[in-house]
């Protein structure tokens, strides 16, 4: 295991043991709020069978959703703490899910065109490389399916509330691909008690064209994007406070791609 992992994993687990927002499973859902998470813009189908890949998306939210509209899912993560909600996910629906502690780097353990969907929630900027990432993707699927993936917006990249400065918002960090780059959690992520308890987030920048060059030279084609998930944009916000933030600089983008066949 590498530094980057290793401290991914330290990150996590602190997470995980503060209750933070993602670390919280969904114990309360059904097929209309399912779909609401996991496909906001009716783009997947029908996923009744379909065999998905919750890839460094362990925590208990994203595979409770698809387990919940009828897929066979597996979850492979990095935090033993984060397969846990999984796991109790899995025995509050009754579902099968499949959880496997592993970097997303290296898939190398799961068979080729053996899944139909992808999802890769917000995770793919805790590693400083995406190229090695989309190509193990590109083997697991199978010709025609989904891979949904979740980045940091690169032009916005490390911008904070703070960051206002009676005006606009100040760009700190420099546009440069595998950039390292670290800011405050939010106060919503989890309870101020903890703050100087877990390590701040280290993520690097991967630049927009390395996102779409990288997924197509691995075969994939962009279905759909969207810069507005899971944010409350709100122009009359407190200026400095996260939904004015999020009106004025996107911080990810969605990436729905499909393999070629």
């Amino acid at each position: 295991m590498d530094e980057v992992a290793q401290y991914n994993q330290a990150r996590w687990k602190a997470l995980a043991n503060a209750n933070a927002l993602f670390t919280r499973a969904r114990l309360d859902l059904d097929p209309e709020s399912s779909r609401r998470i996991v496909d906001p813009e009716a783009k997947l189908g029908d996923l009744t069978g379909k065999d998905v890949l919750c890839l460094a998306g362990g925590g208990g939210r994203q595979s409770a959703a698809y387990g919940v509209l009828g897929a066979r899912v597996t979850v492979v993560d990095l935090s033993a703490e984060q397969l846990d909600r999984d796991r109790e996910v899995a025995d509050h629906y009754d579902l099968e899910i499949r959880t496997i502690w592993a970097d997303m780097r290296d898939i190398s353990f799961l068979d080729d065109d053996s899944f139909d969907l992808v999802d890769h929630a917000y995770s793919l900027n805790f590693v400083p490389e995406c190229l090695g990432v989309f190509k193990q993707v590109a083997r697991v699927l199978r010709p025609g399916g989904y891979y949904k993936v979740m980045s940091a917006n690169p032009f916005t990249a490390g911008i904070e509330p703070s960051d206002w400065n009676g005006s606009g918002y100040v760009l700190r960090e420099p546009y440069v691909d595998g950039a390292s780059i670290t800011y405050a959690d939010q106060d919503w992520v989890y309870d101020v008690a903890f703050r100087g308890q877990i390590p701040a987030p280290m993520e690097y920048k991967h630049s927009l064209s390395k996102i779409v060059n990288g997924l197509s030279e691995t075969g994939f084609s962009i279905v759909h994007l969207s810069d507005n998930a899971d944010m409350h944009p709100d122009l009359s916000a407190e200026p400095g406070s996260w939904d004015h933030l999020v009106a004025h600089a996107p911080p990810w983008f969605v990436f729905l791609t499909r393999l070629q066949n």
